[in-house]
């Protein structure tokens, strides 16, 4: 049986209520630099970790992971900090997956959700990630041999696509491309396996009370923008609302990002 590791790496920043920052796949808490502060600025007790299998949490042996690994180690550092306000979960893509399955879960343990470009079922996925992903042997070994100038280089070709298009301003900053091919290449390889065992979770959306918002980027390429909307319309409690950006606007829209949490965690 595969034991969970109980060491996990995390930062926190302020006081006032829990804020608990969940980032996705082949990432880190570094996700969050930009928001952290501005939680910290604004009363609330900003939370951020790295997933197992990703930046500095432990990364056990594998060439295939599981959700259900990444959630009970989620699970287990949430209980270590002995919080004594339920938190707010803010969770970014495979992050907001994890958020959703933690809600429902533990509905009591929740205060309120904030969803960014989240991953609820496989088929947001385009065809060709999604068969990808489907061969977790292969994508360990492309990790483990491709060289980390290579990933920069496909960050920042990926940026300027994405700032070229249709007169967006929505590049991201040398310091975030450097820290995503970084992210990438520290990412355990088998950790490349996650999408693959998501369930859908469209059926179980209705059972979820908690306030939501969620928030996506107009231009996201990795989840198709249409399959948002109708996550909102399943949740009682949710709003919807698209920003410019890609599939990272907590990173390309800072301002605008930061402005509508913050307002979302004032109101509730």
């Amino acid at each position: 049986m595969f034991e969970i590791p109980s060491q996990v790496n995390y930062v926190e920043q302020g006081s006032g209520h829990p804020v608990i920052c969940i980032h996705g796949l082949a990432a880190s808490l570094h996700d969050w630099d930009e928001f952290l502060p501005a939680l910290a600025s604004n009363h609330f007790h900003g939370y951020a970790l790295d997933l197992l299998g990703h930046g500095d949490s432990p990364k056990p042996d594998s060439r295939s992971y599981k959700t259900k690994w990444a959630l009970k180690h989620l699970e287990a550092w949430i209980d270590s900090l002995n919080l004594k306000e339920n938190p707010v979960l803010v969770g970014h893509s495979l992050g907001g997956y994890l958020s959703l399955r933690y809600a429902l879960r533990q509905p009591q343990r929740v205060r309120a959700l904030a969803l960014i470009n989240p991953f609820y079922r496989l088929d947001q996925l385009p065809l060709l990630l999604r068969r990808t992903y489907r061969r977790p042997t292969l994508n360990a070994l492309m990790v483990q041999r491709t060289p980390g100038w290579l990933f920069h280089w496909i960050v920042n070709i990926t940026n300027i696509a994405l700032g070229r298009t249709g007169g967006s301003t929505m590049e991201l900053s040398d310091s975030v491309r450097l820290q995503t091919a970084l992210d990438y290449k520290r990412t355990a390889p088998g950790a490349f396996n996650l999408p693959n065992t998501v369930r859908d979770l469209t059926s179980d959306l209705p059972r979820l009370l908690h306030p939501t918002l969620v928030l996506w980027g107009d231009r996201d390429q990795t989840l198709a923008p249409q399959f948002f909307p109708p996550l909102v319309g399943a949740i009682p409690n949710a709003r919807g609302v698209e920003i410019p950006g890609g599939h990272v606007p907590h990173q390309s829209n800072v301002d605008e990002f930061n402005r509508l949490i913050l307002e979302f965690l004032r109101g509730l």
